[in-house]
């Protein structure tokens, strides 16, 4: 006797016999002869006492086929069978248009879901057709039915699910020191310790490639600057020793030798061992200057993943003092100023400035002279982008401005946003550890379905009662992938669980990472905020203080139950201010389905990002500040402040400093800026001129502007999906 239906969504359901009875019954209306009560009758009670006690949809749609043939009303089997291929036919129609729109390389938001990626190469086919098929193999069988529902709802929606069933994790920051000091196997070969500042450039640039391999996410170094500083001064006391050799002089006291910084002079007029120094320092400088623009040419032309993806790529820096990391920091700027190919502005790495009082924020301190120039090269290049290590959240107790080591105190990021520091099972540091998996809430959706309440108070009580449930479901299949992704083994992420993560000194290839994992995050994200506030109140929170008060309420308690699930599960969950792309119009667009277009909330091709204003309102940078800054301590898995400038930039560094200084002011954590700038995509020139429809260098009319996306930049927006490249029309500068 049947008494469960195994769905081919993975779920278990009660059995139904109702079902079979309509299935016959509709089979039997499409024939001559019409319905016949009592053999619907038979048939279904038939198959329901021969049947096991749970059987799949299909083994039951093959009774029923069976017993028809059996019976006189074969012209009501031969119905039927053609129903049920109709509906195989229709379900396998769906796999086979997306596959026709990858092949014919049609600009969709399925082949322009990742904007790092050219979906047209056939590696990059070949990714989508795997990404495409993999994800129903997760809805059937490795989500729980509640989650699937939520999924299906448009409630929810589950980040990198093609990657899902191979355990991997999102991304990681590479404690980069430990792999230069003593190396490590990559491929089939093992790279030495590192002696010169040109190899580890070049291994910097491996560890983030091959990791990439083996994660989802993207892949950031921490402390640039101090990682690579000691090799500056090998790379100089080799100098000093070309020279010994040379000279056949003995120079060995100027290895050691102290010097504020390492600055190109002319050797007019200097003799004996001033000359060595200064020649040594020379030639040091532009050593370092080639290894910076050799690792960012590499990190824009290494192709990492299919579909010519570029790693995807962040550098944390700023905080070393010394003369070696000063010379680092700089010409690593200078580099990104003059940019590659060209002169073209690179994409990767994501470069990301950390500010710090003592360091470089007054013009006293000593790194305050990169400061400004940092600025200068983000006026043309976009980057540096800007961390604020004196925000309030972003502090350590342990930094001290003399420790050698701060750099561990230092809270780092990946460029889209991406922030881990607090651990409640190790050390508070961003080093060897990232996000795990994240999942975002639809809030818009949960605001809409409120919006008839006509009482305003009931309405939003509705509301965070549909936002807590939703958190359950979210936190639960959170703790459901992490138990998933725990059983993986060592081996399955030969770097990741050999040299970077955390605590991974301990597995060896046949442990499973379960012991280490917990170091990581789960974010739980959400998108829409603005558009959310409008369906609850009628206004968005950067025209409305009634608004912002509901908007950090619910961010709020966000918060507050993201730590009760993580006493509850023992993870470390926190809330995301998602970056949402290929999610950009996904959620909306499926929403506008159900509801219509309804002003100011679902009238536009995409929700706006997290918890930020508006990108078409109008407001001054300031006024931005003000409103977003608050959201900035509650979502401590990541969170990014924009602000768009008007005109040419490069002449107005001093337009970045200022915002630079603003986000100090109100405990903004992270930031940056974004201004015009023209690319020819033929030839690579670049500038900042107004409706420049033509390259005066080679007269092309193929002309994009250069934009951030969502924390990182793109070099075409040809790339971007329908949602993103809606949302770019209607940005609008934020006036000073």
């Amino acid at each position: 006797m049947i008494l469960t239906v195994l769905k081919r969504d993975g779920r278990v359901v009660g059995f139904n016999e109702e079902k079979i009875s309509t299935a016959i019954r509709k089979a039997m209306l499409h024939t001559e002869k019409g319905e016949d009560a009592e053999l619907i009758r038979q048939i279904t009670d038939r198959i329901a006492y021969i049947g096991d006690s749970q059987m799949t949809v299909e083994a039951i749609q093959d009774m029923v086929e069976y017993e028809l043939m059996k019976s006189a009303r074969k012209d009501v089997a031969k119905v039927y069978i053609a129903y049920r291929n109709q509906r195989s036919i229709a379900r396998k129609a769906k796999t086979r248009d997306m596959f026709e729109e990858i092949i014919n390389i049609k600009n969709n938001d399925i082949t322009r879901e990742n904007a790092n990626m050219n979906a047209d190469t056939p590696a990059g086919m070949m990714m989508k057709f795997a990404s495409e098929t993999t994800k129903p193999f997760v809805d059937d069988y490795l989500l729980a039915p509640d989650v699937l529902e939520a999924v299906q709802g448009n409630y929810l929606h589950i980040h990198d699910k093609d990657y899902y069933p191979t355990k991997s994790l999102t991304c990681v920051q590479h404690p980069l020191d430990s792999i230069l000091k003593h190396g490590f196997q990559a491929g089939h070969s093992s790279s030495r310790p590192t002696k010169r500042i040109e190899t580890a450039s070049v291994i910097a640039c491996i560890s983030m490639e091959t990791a990439q391999n083996e994660m989802h996410g993207g892949q950031a170094i921490p402390a640039f600057d101090f990682y690579l500083a000691p090799y500056v001064r090998m790379s100089f006391i080799e100098e000093v020793k070309k020279i010994e050799e040379f000279t056949n002089q003995d120079y060995s006291a100027l290895y050691q030798a102290q010097f504020r910084d390492y600055t190109v002079r002319p050797l007019d007029g200097l003799e004996g061992a001033d000359r060595v120094l200064q020649q040594a320092i020379n030639k040091t400088v532009g050593r370092v200057h080639q290894a910076m623009e050799a690792f960012i040419h590499n990190m824009n032309t290494i192709h990492s993943r299919g579909g010519n993806q570029v790693v995807f790529s962040s550098i944390n820096y700023g905080t070393d003092t010394s003369a070696e990391g000063r010379c680092i920091i700089r010409e690593l700027l200078q580099s990104t100023y003059e940019g590659v190919g060209n002169g073209e502005t690179a994409i990767f790495p994501i470069q990301i400035w950390k500010k710090k009082r003592g360091v470089s924020y007054l013009p006293e301190d000593p790194n305050y002279d990169l400061y400004k120039f940092a600025c200068k090269v983000t006026a043309r290049r976009f980057f540096p982008n800007y961390l604020n290590l004196d925000a309030s959240y972003n502090q350590h107790e342990l930094w001290r401005a003399d420790d050698p080591e701060r750099y561990k105190y230092e809270v780092a990021t990946m460029g889209c946003r991406t922030r881990v520091f607090e651990n409640r099972f190790g050390p508070k540091t961003s080093i060897g550890r990232g996000n795990l998996s994240f999942t975002t809430i639809n809030i818009v959706k949960l605001a809409i379905e409120c919006m008839d309440i006509e009482n305003k108070e009931q309405r939003i009580e509705a509301f965070f009662a549909k936002l807590d449930n939703i958190l359950e479901i979210a936190a639960k299949q959170l703790n459901d992938r992490f138990e998933f992704q725990k059983t993986a083994f060592a081996k399955q992420f030969p770097l990741l669980m050999s040299k970077l993560w955390i605590d991974c000194e301990h597995l060896r290839p046949t442990d499973t990472i379960e012991s280490v994992i917990n170091h990581g995050t789960l974010g739980i994200g959400f998108i829409g905020l603005a558009e959310c506030l409008v369906a609850l109140t009628g206004k968005h929170h950067g025209e409305s203080e009634e608004s912002q008060q509901l908007g950090l309420r619910i961010v709020t308690y966000m918060r507050d139950r993201v730590n009760e699930f993580s006493e509850r599960y023992h993870h470390n969950y926190s809330v995301l201010a998602t970056p949402a792309e290929g999610l950009s119009g996904k959620f909306t667009k499926v929403d506008q389905k159900t509801f219509g277009k309804i002003p100011g909330v679902t009238d536009r091709d995409y929700y706006t990002n997290s918890n930020h204003v508006p990108v078409y309102y109008h407001c001054t940078a300031r006024h931005k500040a003000e409103v977003e800054a608050p959201y900035h301590p509650l979502t401590r898995g990541g969170h990014i402040f924009y602000v768009e400038i008007d005109g040419d930039a490069t002449h107005n560094p001093e337009a970045i400093m200022r915002i630079v200084d603003m986000m100090d002011r109100y405990d903004i954590g992270y930031g940056s800026v974004n201004h015009n700038r023209n690319r020819c995509m033929d030839c690579g020139y670049e500038d900042a001129q107004e409706n420049l429809t033509e390259c005066p260098v080679c007269h092309s009319k193929n002309i994009d502007r250069l934009q951030r996306i969502t924390g990182y930049l793109v070099g075409t927006t040809d790339r971007w999906n329908h949602g993103k490249l809606s949302e770019l029309k209607d940005r609008v500068v934020h006036d000073n």
